[in-house]
């Protein structure tokens, strides 16, 4: 698992924070330092927490969990769309669909309402519907696909949130909160991390600095999985192993009984020439 250095994250421009006059005090721990009215993040500390955040994300996917992506900033969208989707992940880049954590159940509807409007023009029910009803039902369904398309595999709640924002996203960070959900987040001067499991002090404005830690993530993850596969293939192996193990003990039992048969025959053979004495 490989961290991006102090110099890869300076030159993102993972150090830059919000002006001064903005800043939250909750974050003095990771501010290095002001200049010209501008906070500067502690890139060490930086590093330190990617590594952290990284480490734990792989454990997630490793045991085969999902993580929701949260970035509807424009400047992280595509960055978002295109690494969460690198490993299968869900993720969430227009509005935050209010409920989608605390009222899963009626987000899991919706879906199912998408997947029920594909099944109807796959079987040709949907030819048969007036031109309106068709007008009306594409618009939905391409209304559904934009908010909740790429959560459509979703099908439980995700073991873990990772936000990019906090103070944008502070509605999917409060529903994780009140569900226990451990939340991964990028967290600038101007935002508060006491309600974050996992803190990443970064710029969370530039694509650049988005796209480094976000890249170092997806890269824990993926090994992760790569892990799980293969640990999975090494099963069947090992259980076949096992099954063969006791079959060999068998075998030596059965030779052992043999060997105590043996003996008891040879004083049977010795009394008969006695016996035609």
């Amino acid at each position: 698992m490989s961290t991006p250095t102090f110099d890869q994250l300076l030159e993102a421009g993972c150090h830059f924070g919000h002006l001064k006059r903005k800043w939250n005090p909750a974050m003095a721990p990771y501010i290095f330092m002001e200049r010209n009215g501008i906070h500067i993040i502690d890139l060490y500390k930086t590093a330190a927490k990617v590594d952290e955040a990284a480490a734990a994300l792989k454990s997630i996917a490793k045991s085969g969990k999902k993580v929701l992506f949260v970035a509807t900033k424009k400047q992280a969208k595509q960055v978002v769309a295109d690494k969460a989707s690198s490993i299968n992940m869900p993720y969430v880049i227009e509005r935050w669909p209010g409920g989608m954590l605390t009222n899963f159940p009626t987000i899991r509807k919706a879906v199912k309402k998408m997947a029920s409007i594909d099944k109807m023009t796959k079987d040709g029910t949907f030819d048969n519907l007036s031109k309106r009803e068709k007008l009306q039902i594409s618009r939905q369904r391409a209304k559904l696909e934009k908010t909740l398309g790429s959560i459509a595999d979703l099908n439980r709640l995700p073991s873990a949130l990772f936000v990019v924002d906090v103070l944008k996203e502070r509605i999917a960070v409060a529903e994780a909160n009140r569900l226990g959900i451990p939340v991964f987040a990028m967290v600038d001067t101007n935002s508060d991390p006491t309600n974050i499991d996992f803190v990443i002090p970064a710029n969370d404005d530039a694509s650049k600095s988005i796209e480094i830690i976000l890249d170092t993530v997806v890269k824990a993850m993926a090994e992760g999985l790569e892990e799980r596969k293969a640990e999975k293939v090494d099963a069947p192996a090992a259980e076949g192993d096992e099954e063969g193990a006791p079959a060999k003990g068998g075998r030596r039992r059965v030779n052992r009984r043999n060997e105590e048969a043996a003996p008891a025959e040879v004083p049977a053979a010795e009394e008969a020439p006695a016996a035609e004495a």
